[in-house]
C-alpha cells in the first residue's frame, strides 16, 4: 500500500511516456513538458502506453523515489492526454493504484500547504 502525506498534491501526467525513462527523465518531462518542479514535495503519475504500468515520481526532502507498479490483468483509468496534467486527490491516487475506476470518486482539494517560517 502506497499512502501520501498529507498535504502533498498529487498530478497525473495524462499522455503517455517512455517507460525506459528513470527519474533523471522523468524529473526533466515534469520541468520541460508539465512546467513544475519535481523538487517541490508532489507526486507525479506517469504510465506507459499499454496503460498496464504506472510510475510515480516524487521528492521527499533529501532524494527523488521512484516507484513502480503493472497490473497483471486490467488497465489503469487514465484522463484524456489533451488533459495535460490532472491534480487528483490521495483517495483517487489509492482507487487508480487499485485498477479501480477512480475518475468517479468525487475530488476533495488537498489540504493548504504550510508556510514556511523564515
Amino acid at each position: 500500500m502506497i499512502s501520501v502525506p498529507v498535504g502533498v498534491r498529487v498530478f497525473i501526467a495524462a499522455r503517455p511516456v517512455d517507460f525506459r525513462k528513470g527519474m533523471d527523465g522523468l524529473a526533466a518531462l515534469v520541468q520541460e513538458v508539465l512546467r513544475a518542479d519535481p523538487f517541490a514535495g508532489d507526486v507525479y503519475v506517469f504510465r506507459a502506453k499499454r496503460a498496464d504500468r504506472v510510475k510515480l515520481l516524487l521528492y521527499d526532502g533529501s532524494g527523488l523515489i521512484l516507484v513502480s507498479k503493472r497490473l497483471e490483468a486490467g488497465r489503469f483509468t487514465w484522463p484524456s492526454p489533451a488533459d495535460g496534467r490532472v491534480l487528483i486527490s490521495a483517495a483517487q491516487l489509492a482507487a487508480l493504484l487499485e485498477g479501480l475506476p477512480w475518475n468517479r470518486m468525487p475530488a476533495r482539494p488537498p489540504p493548504p500547504r504550510p508556510t514556511k517560517a523564515c
